[in-house]
C-alpha cells in the first residue's frame, strides 16, 4: 500500500502499521481497559441519520467556520497530541504545515516533541496550546508564559488525565517515552528499519517543553498513564481551572468535558470554549460517547460558549452530524496521526485533503451551501435520546 492508496481513516491506520514498531502503533491505536469507549465514539455516529435536501443550488459552498474567536477554513482541525515524533521524524512540524496548506488550526501538547516557538515559524494560522496542570507551579508558569509570548491564540486545559487511563495494549508492549531498548522493542526497530534509521540518526528525541523540570518521559523513560499519575496535579480544581483562565486573559478552553454541569460551570469561570472529549476513549471506559452527549451540552450552553465536538471523527459525515447537532467545530488526534506515521506532512496534508473533499461533497449531497444551514431538523437517531 502507498499514500496514493489511502482514502479512508482505515487505509492511513493500515498503512501506518505497517510503517511503525508494534508498541509504538499500538500507542496511537489502543485505548482503555476493554477499549469499549473507543469503539463507540465512531459507531455513536452510525446510530444517526443524515436527512438531504435536493434541487436548492450548491455549485458554491462555504465551509468556513469562527470557533473561539479564530477563522478557520474548514470546520475540523488537529487536536494536540503528544509525542508525534515518536511516529514521524517531522513531527508536529509536519502537523503545523499541513494544517496550515489546508487553513485550519492545529494543537500543539504541553508533551510536544517541538517547541512553541518554532511552530510559531513554521505556521501563522491559528494555533492552540494544549496545558497540562503540574504539580511543578514553575513549570505551569513557564507553560503559559511560552504559548503567550509565541502568540498562541487559544489556550486548552486538559482535564480528564487526573490520573493515568489503564492502556493495557500499553503494558503488554512495554511501550514508554522515550522508547526503552529491550530485546523485544530491539526486534521491533530490526523490522521497521527506516523508522529505526530515522529515530536514531535524526535530532535527539525530547519534550522540550518539559526539559529543565523533570527528567521523566525526556531523559527518563516513563509510561504516559505513569506520567499522568505521578506528575500532573491531582488536586486540581475549578478554582485552579478558573485562576488559569484569568492569567492567560484569551480565549480559553476546557478539553474533555462530558457533562452538563461541567459545561455550565465552564461558561462560569468565563471559559470561551469546551472539547466535548473522552480523550479518545484512553481514559475512562465505559464513558459516554461524545457524539451522543452533544446534543444536551449545546442545549444547556450552545448559545453562551463554543462547543467542538473531538473523537472518534473518521468521515465527512460525521462532522455534518456533530454541526447538525450544535457543536462549532470538530477535532481529532488519530484522524491525523495514522497519516502522520505513514507519511510525514504529505500524509497528514492528504488526510486533511480527503477530509474536506469528502465535507464539500456532502454538504452539497445535504443540499446546503453554509454550515449554518444545518440543524437537527435533517437528522434521525435510531433510539431516543
Amino acid at each position: 500500500m502507498r499514500l496514493n492508496d489511502c482514502h479512508n481513516f482505515q487505509d492511513f491506520r493500515t498503512l501506518a502499521k505497517r510503517r511503525l514498531p508494534g508498541p509504538i502503533f499500538n500507542y496511537i491505536d489502543g485505548a482503555a481497559d476493554d477499549e469499549q469507549t473507543y469503539r463507540r465514539n465512531t459507531e455513536a455516529y452510525g446510530d444517526c441519520d443524515l436527512i438531504p435536501n435536493v434541487l436548492v443550488g450548491v455549485e458554491n459552498v462555504d465551509m468556513s467556520v469562527e470557533v473561539m474567536g479564530q477563522k478557520l477554513d474548514m470546520p475540523i482541525y488537529c487536536a494536540p497530541t503528544a509525542l508525534q515524533r515518536l511516529f514521524h521524524h517531522e513531527g508536529e512540524r509536519a502537523v503545523a504545515r499541513a494544517a496550515a496548506e489546508y487553513g485550519t488550526m492545529f494543537g500543539v501538547s504541553s508533551l510536544a516533541t517541538v517547541t512553541v516557538e518554532e511552530i510559531a515559524k513554521i505556521t501563522n494560522t491559528p494555533k492552540m496550546f494544549q496545558f497540562y496542570f503540574h504539580k511543578d507551579r514553575g513549570l505551569n508558569d513557564a507553560l503559559l508564559e511560552r504559548a503567550r509570548a509565541a502568540n498562541f491564540n487559544v489556550l486548552a486545559l486538559t482535564v480528564d488525565t487526573i490520573t493515568g487511563g489503564n492502556r493495557e495494549r500499553d503494558l503488554r508492549t512495554g511501550f514508554t517515552s522515550p522508547p526503552k531498548l529491550t530485546l523485544d522493542s530491539l526486534m521491533s526497530f530490526a523490522t521497521h528499519p527506516t523508522w529505526a534509521w530515522n529515530f536514531l540518526t535524526k535530532e535527539k528525541f525530547d519534550m522540550p517543553h518539559l526539559s529543565g523540570y523533570v527528567s521523566q518521559g525526556t531523559n527518563v523513560a516513563v509510561s504516559v498513564g505513569d506520567y499522568f499519575s505521578t506528575m500532573l496535579d491531582q488536586s486540581m480544581n475549578w478554582k485552579d481551572a478558573e485562576k488559569l483562565c484569568s492569567q492567560w486573559n484569551g480565549q480559553f478552553a476546557l478539553k474533555g468535558i462530558m457533562s452538563v454541569e461541567d459545561a455550565k460551570r465552564a461558561v462560569d469561570i468565563g471559559c470561551t470554549g469546551i472539547m466535548v472529549s473522552n480523550h479518545g476513549g484512553r481514559q475512562l471506559d465505559g464513558c459516554r460517547s461524545p457524539f451522543d452527549q452533544l446534543a444536551e451540552i449545546c442545549d444547556a450552553v450552545g448559545d453562551k460558549i463554543d462547543v467542538i465536538c473531538e473523537g472518534g471523527i473518521q468521515r465527512g459525515t460525521h462532522v455534518l452530524k456533530a454541526l447538525s447537532v450544535g457543536a462549532k467545530a470538530c477535532s481529532g488526534g488519530r484522524l491525523y496521526l495514522f497519516a502522520l506515521a505513514a507519511a510525514g506532512q504529505a500524509g497528514v496534508e492528504r488526510a486533511l485533503g480527503n477530509m474536506r473533499t469528502e465535507i464539500e461533497r456532502d454538504m452539497k449531497l445535504m443540499g446546503v451551501t453554509k454550515l449554518d444551514q444545518l440543524s437537527r431538523g435533517n437528522l434521525r437517531f435510531h433510539t431516543s435520546r
